[in-house]
């Protein structure tokens, strides 16, 4: 029996040697590729892995001088709090509804602008309509807020102005409520919507050529290659930009909106993003900034896996 067992073990150190042998081997062969990738991997250990220990604060009363260590433990009293609160469901739809109207007006933007700029012919026309579209991408959102307000503005608006020189009464589209969400999402799209285009235009690069002339035998007009070929191509490509998409739903941007915030929209102004802002800063109220934040990563965590269970099941590839 000893001798059997013996045996065993040689035979599983031998072949457990052998595997380490032969990963060392591919670690050396593909050393450069590994080295390529060491600089990502270490971004993401460093700034989205060992952050993720922070994510205790939301389970204790967290106190900067008591330190992370010696704060009490007060389990989920910040989340009853945060559900409690009376701004909660409304921070909750106006978040909610900011990112739908994105992804309905702003996502599909970016998708046919990069259709319509690979079928321009004119090489140096598309490569400036490209820098045209991308440019506003580098702007910040305080000049796009100061562009917005020079523009819609009661005193100073041209819009207003034009408004005035054909007898009209000047509009407060700054204070009006109604309008935030759509302004938000016209700012979104002037600005990204060209950015956006970059990785479509990379995907439809990419697409077979001979693809776009078979179907050209067969007689298919213009339109017909772009329904048929390039869109069917990219479709992997949107569908994973789309899961991605819908894992940010409880994000927005929050500098856009703290500046276009003002006392008559605050109401539809409100987001998580502001609500840390005013208390888990300004208030100190470092506990429930982190709680907030868990709880948007949390809900971004299951759309994705949703999302992509539900992609799956239809057919197409998710993104693991």
């Amino acid at each position: 029996m000893k001798s059997n067992e013996l045996a065993v073990k040689k035979a599983s150190s031998t072949v457990f040697g052998g595997l380490l042998r032969r990963r060392w081997s591919e670690y050396v062969k593909y050393r450069y590729m590994y080295l390529l990738v060491l600089p990502g991997f270490l971004f993401f250990v460093v700034f989205k892995l060992v952050p993720m220990w922070g994510l205790l604060i939301a389970f204790k009363d967290y106190n900067p001088i008591a330190g992370f260590g010696q704060s009490e433990w007060v389990g989920l009293k910040y989340f009853k709090e945060m559900f409690a609160d009376e701004h909660f469901y409304s921070m909750l739809r106006n978040t909610l509804l900011i990112n739908i109207f994105g992804l309905v007006f702003f996502f599909p933007l970016p998708i046919l602008l990069a259709v319509m700029l690979n079928e321009v012919r004119h090489e140096l026309f598309k490569r400036i309509n490209q820098s045209l579209v991308y440019m506003p991408h580098f702007l910040s959102w305080v000049v796009i807020a100061s562009l917005t307000f020079f523009m819609l503005s009661v005193d100073i608006g041209m819009v207003n102005k034009v408004v005035r020189l054909v007898g009209l009464e000047p509009y407060s589209f700054l204070n009006d409520s109604r309008l935030f969400w759509g302004m938000l999402t016209l700012q979104g799209i002037w600005k990204d919507a060209g950015w956006g285009t970059i990785i479509f235009l990379a995907a439809i690069a990419g697409v077979n050529p001979e693809r776009y002339e078979a179907a050209v035998v067969d007689g298919a007009s213009r339109f017909r290659q772009i329904w048929h070929v390039t869109l069917p191509a990219i479709r992997p490509t949107i569908v994973v930009l789309l899961i991605l998409r819908l894992g940010h739903m409880t994000d927005v941007n929050f500098e856009q909106v703290l500046l276009m915030m003002n006392p008559l929209v605050r109401e539809v102004a409100d987001v998580f993003d502001t609500y840390v802002y005013n208390n888990g800063i300004l208030r100190g109220m470092y506990s429930i900034g982190v709680t907030v934040g868990f709880f948007k990563g949390f809900v971004g965590l299951a759309l994705v896996m949703a999302s992509n269970y539900i992609v799956k099941k239809m057919g197409h590839e998710g993104i693991y």
